[in-house]
Order: structure tokens, then sequence, then C-alpha cells
């Protein structure tokens, strides 16, 4: 773990802290090494999973503006989004998410292959979808156009014909709950038992509000955008609350033009 302080600039570093800042961009790889996953997880269905969110508020705690987290983005939030991607197996985000955001397939990125093949990760991350109602267009390029394979992430119940649509559309199709509703600590396990423990979410606010309550998540990566926008737009996560709330630790902190980059890790992990 590399943890930053006092608050370090993305376009400021030197290899000695006293030192003066050199006023660069921070490489791919040194993102890459601070943004890490532990070293101890492994791809061969045996691993403990480590589940890490990605998402970004503003100072009065929206996570959108016209039902998108486009416009409280900046360049450098987009920069460490794609390093996070770059180092994850999986990538989950609710059906809403995908569709809101229009979801493409992840793509294979030149400058985290080295990195991945030495982790035995294939050349991008799968995209899990996760969804009760299996209400899905399988005929979008994320479905008929992934490198890696797109998972369907459902309960028992789905409705079969579009269970069958999805695996007609090339999708592998995974139930981790019964009846129609999706467990979200069996969706961690069952991408686990299938190599998927470097686990990313990048939301929406209610399937992040549904990993909370379960007690599942470990990280949470939070850009702080230095905007304000009123309104009543969704916090970063949604639904029911937890009895008590659990505590997490700031791992780092990064910034850039008032933005805020933020890694915060559970205490027992």
């Amino acid at each position: 773990m590399r943890s930053l302080f006092p608050v370090t600039d993305l376009t400021r570093t030197a290899p000695d802290p006293s030192g003066p800042p050199i006023d660069r961009e921070w490489s791919l790889d040194e993102l890459a090494d601070a943004y890490a996953y532990p070293p101890d997880l492994r791809a061969d269905g045996t691993g403990i999973p480590w589940l890490r969110a990605n998402m970004v508020s503003t100072l009065d705690g929206a996570a959108q503006h016209d039902g998108r987290s486009q416009g409280i983005s900046c360049a450098a939030d987009m920069r460490i989004f794609g390093t996070l991607r770059g180092l994850a197996d999986v990538v989950i985000a609710g059906a809403e998410t995908v569709r809101l955001e229009g979801y493409r397939p992840a793509r294979a990125r030149e400058a985290f292959a080295a990195r991945r093949a030495a982790a035995g990760q294939g050349p991008a991350p799968a995209v899990a979808v996760v969804t009760g109602s299996m209400d899905l267009d399988f005929s979008l390029p994320l479905f008929t156009e992934p490198l890696v394979p797109t998972l369907v992430v459902t309960g028992a119940g789905a409705p079969s014909g579009r269970i069958a649509a999805a695996r007609k559309a090339g999708a592998e199709v995974v139930i981790a709950g019964e009846g129609g509703r999706v467990d979200p600590a069996r969706v961690v396990r069952e991408l686990a038992d299938r190599g998927l423990t470097r686990q990313l979410t990048e939301g929406g606010p209610r399937l992040l509000g549904q990993f909370v309550a379960a007690g599942v998540l470990d990280e949470l990566c939070l850009t702080v955008s230095p905007m304000l926008t009123a309104g009543d737009a969704q916090r970063i996560a949604g639904g029911p609350g937890v009895t008590v709330p659990e505590r997490f630790f700031l791992a780092s902190l990064l910034e850039e033009a008032g933005f805020l980059f933020t890694r915060y890790r559970r205490t027992d992990r």
C-alpha cells in the first residue's frame, strides 16, 4: 500500500519527497502502482476476492448531473477510471447504469498489457451486469462484440426467455440469488469462483448501496469533485441504511485542479 500524505498533486512529483516538485503528469505505471490490488489475490478460483468501488461525488453529495456522472468528472478522474479498469479482472455494474452510461465492452490497453500478463489476467476485464429483471438490449456491442464475454448476473427466477436471449448473444449467465433477487454477497463469491478476484464496481448508487449493506465492499475510490449542483441527484450509495456504520481508513489521497482522489479501505482487511 502506498499512502500519499500530505495531499499529492497528480502533476507534481519528485523522487525525493523533500525536494522540489517536478511539474509533469503522473504516468499510467505510477498510477497503477498507487492503485494496485493486494498482492495475494489469485485468479485460480481459490483466491479471496477484493471488491473495490470507483465513484465520483460533488461537494454537496451528488453522484450525477443530468443523470450521468460525466458532468462532474474531469480528465484526471478519467485517467484513474481507466487505470482501475486496467487493473481489474471484472467490472461490475447495475443494469440501470449500463443503460444510462451507454456501457461498451472494456478494451485492451497496451499500457497495462505486461502488468496484466504478469498477474495471469486476460487482455481486458470482463464486464458483469447485475440485473434481476434481465431488462437489457442484447443486440448492443457490450454483448455482441466484447473482447471477453460479458457476464449477466441474475437470480434463479429470472425469465427463462431473457436468459436464453442473453446466452444466444454470447453472454455468460451467472446465477447469484434465488427467485428474482440478486444476492450481492453471492455476486462477489460467484465471480471469484470463476477466477475474477480483482473486482471493480462502478455503481450505480443502488448496486453500491447493496454491496455496502451486505458488508462486502473492501475499498472505495472516491473522487470529490469541487462542484455544487443542489437538486435531488442520487448519492453514491442508495437503498436501505446499515444498522451500524462501517469504518474505513484513508489509504491514499491525490489532488489535481481542486479534485480530490481518495482511496479508503476497510479497517479489517
